[in-house]
């Protein structure tokens, strides 16, 4: 899948399940028994080069999910496919937006507003991939009006707190000899640390 933030998680884990008598005590460690999966040879294999319609469908049945379907969904994402490097990502965010969206139309209490979806996107980015801190969505189409200048060469005054708080935590650690840092980096946390602002940035209130 194409993406420039690629993240590396590691090597794909097989599912296993250990009972007492699968689990031998040996100097490499624990070994289980891998248990047989009942898909294996059933599923349609995909690519994300070629089932571009088929990835599309996802994300429209996705929007069709209830409570009572959504299980269903992801079952079908997950045993009716076999899933190459890009496919299983879009199963995966297709199984999230149906999630999301069973728990939005809830007759009952569903109906979020616009400024709480953007709430639940930022709980993805903290809960998915570990991202803490400030964070800003930047919508580079964005460029081509004036009116949006100050999305691009200013911050606001609580996130340039937030940095310069996190520059003097870092640099008293490499003071402290707790942590090492190469020159240019720590030479640029400090004058942070110091008040100086980088990259030509304006703090900006609006």
């Amino acid at each position: 899948m194409s993406d420039d933030n690629t993240q590396d998680d590691g090597p794909e884990v097989p599912d296993i399940e250990c009972e007492a008598e699968d689990v031998q005590s040996a100097s490499s460690g624990l070994v289980c028994e891998e248990l047989p999966d009942p898909f294996e040879g059933k599923r349609q294999e995909i690519t994300e080069e070629d089932s571009q319609d088929v990835i599309k469908g996802w994300y429209e049945e996705a929007k069709k999910q209830t409570a009572d379907t959504i299980s269903d969904f992801v079952k079908h994402l997950v045993n009716d496919y076999q899933h190459d490097y890009g496919t299983i990502c879009h199963a995966c965010a297709a199984a999230a937006v149906g999630a999301t969206w069973a728990v939005d139309h809830d007759k009952f209490q569903g109906g979020i507003t616009g400024f709480q979806a953007g709430a639940i996107m930022w709980e993805y980015v903290k809960h998915w991939l570990h991202k803490e801190g400030p964070l800003r969505l930047q919508e580079m189409y964005n460029l081509l009006y004036p009116q949006y200048e100050r999305h691009f060469n200013a911050i606001h005054p609580r996130t340039w707190e937030a940095v310069q708080a996190e520059a003097r935590r870092r640099v008293a650690e490499v003071e402290a000899g707790d942590n090492k840092m190469c020159e240019s980096v720590f030479k640029h946390m400090k004058s942070i640390a110091e008040g100086n602002v980088p990259f030509g940035l304006k703090i900006d209130e609006d």
